[in-house]
């Protein structure tokens, strides 16, 4: 008797867990979302337009599902914050890499649910200044950033989703970040800061004189960030 009271109370404690593990809270809800990236500063460039280009193959991989898609997000961006002010040349944005992959954990116990997962996002892009009568590539400029976050074993499909939005998030801050840093940096030339909208093009440098470097009539490409 006192053995098949025990697996009486066994038998009616057992299907409590699961509900107690479904009536955990939800998160809180993420910030009010900014729409777009408008409240940023422009980034406006000595051109007369400015082309997005297609991905590069291969550079957009998402892994489902994905709120914030970060091949939408870096377009977005590049269309809210680039703006073409000049006469003359072109600039071409393009995604390089946009890539949004879940990472299964191991682990997890009998209770747990889904088990934990890392999120990762990466991101580049690139910048080419095209000039002259072919449209040849006289500067160009590339950005990156990357984000990780780890979701732990037994989340809710709201607590995950809510984590995936989260880290394509702080890597698009992180792109905007690095992405205005590297063109000051390297396209200043380019960039038309207080100048008035159908400025002129900058003159390209066809000589430059180096004390103790690369010999007179070197042709100036631009470079590229890190």
């Amino acid at each position: 008797m006192p053995m098949r009271r025990h697996l009486l109370k066994a038998a009616l404690v057992l299907p409590l867990l699961p509900a107690a593990c479904a009536s955990a809270p939800e998160p809180p809800p993420l910030r009010p979302l900014v729409e777009g990236y408008r409240h940023l500063t422009p980034l406006r460039l000595n051109v007369l337009d400015i082309e997005i280009a297609s991905p590069l193959p291969g550079a957009v991989q998402v892994t489902e599902p994905a709120p914030m898609r970060p091949d939408v997000e870096l377009r977005r961006m590049a269309e809210h914050r680039l703006v073409p002010i000049g006469t003359e040349g072109r600039a071409r944005f393009v995604i390089a890499n946009a890539r949004f992959v879940r990472q299964r954990l191991a682990g997890g116990g009998m209770f747990s649910g889904e088990p934990g997962e890392r999120l990762t996002v990466e991101l580049a892009v690139r910048v080419e200044i095209l000039a002259g009568p072919d449209a040849a590539r006289v500067a160009f400029v590339e950005a990156q950033a990357q984000r990780s976050q780890t979701v732990a074993d037994g989340a809710t499909p709201a607590t995950r989703l809510r984590a995936a939005e989260d880290v394509v998030r702080q890597a698009m801050e992180a792109m905007n970040v690095e992405f205005e840093f590297q063109m000051r940096r390297t396209l200043r030339a380019w960039l038309a800061e207080g100048l008035t909208p159908n400025a002129p093009a900058p003159v390209p440098i066809e000589r430059e004189e180096l004390s103790g470097g690369a010999p007179a009539g070197t042709p100036f490409t631009g470079g590229a960030g890190t």
